[in-house]
């Protein structure tokens, strides 16, 4: 089963709405959110991080950097950004890069940015560099239960 299965079938299974988005190959969620046409606030992006051998998913909007330190404060341990190399096999159904903020599926903790409470949906990748889904923000925070915080960069907003 693919990443995208996976996910439709989940949200299915949940009630959820949601939209299946195909467009060209993009490799950073900013030029996805070009891709869509969509503002890249809507458009988020999954950011790993870990503290020695634990991981840890940031989700932020396309346009939003992870602030480390912050991020440190939040979760109450050092962290640092994971490498690919270190991070990929956690996500076997999805491209290095594509993965869904789902941490349900990972059983990896979720962070989100409480920029990403400005919109009323958001866009995420599901698994390749050209799929993607839109689901409600409702239903995300209901689904995935991420804590919220302020964990990005604000120079941009």
């Amino acid at each position: 089963m693919t990443c995208l299965e996976r996910i439709e079938q989940y949200l299915k299974q949940q009630g959820v709405r949601y939209e299946v988005l195909h467009h060209a190959r993009a490799f950073t969620a900013q030029r996805i959110a070009q891709a869509e046409h969509i503002p890249g606030k809507m458009q988020v992006k999954v950011v790993m991080l870990r503290s020695g051998d634990r991981f840890f998913m940031a989700v932020l909007p396309a346009v939003a950097h992870v602030d480390v330190a912050t991020f440190s404060k939040v979760v109450g341990k050092p962290c640092q950004l994971a490498t690919e190399a270190e991070f990929k096999n956690l996500f076997p159904d999805s491209e290095i890069g594509a993965m869904p903020p789902l941490g349900s599926f990972y059983m990896l903790p979720i962070y989100a940015d409480d920029l990403l409470e400005e919109d009323d949906q958001i866009v995420m990748q599901a698994g390749t560099h050209t799929e993607s889904v839109r689901i409600a923000w409702d239903d995300y925070l209901r689904l995935e239960r991420p804590t919220l915080a302020q964990i990005s960069h604000r120079a941009y907003a």
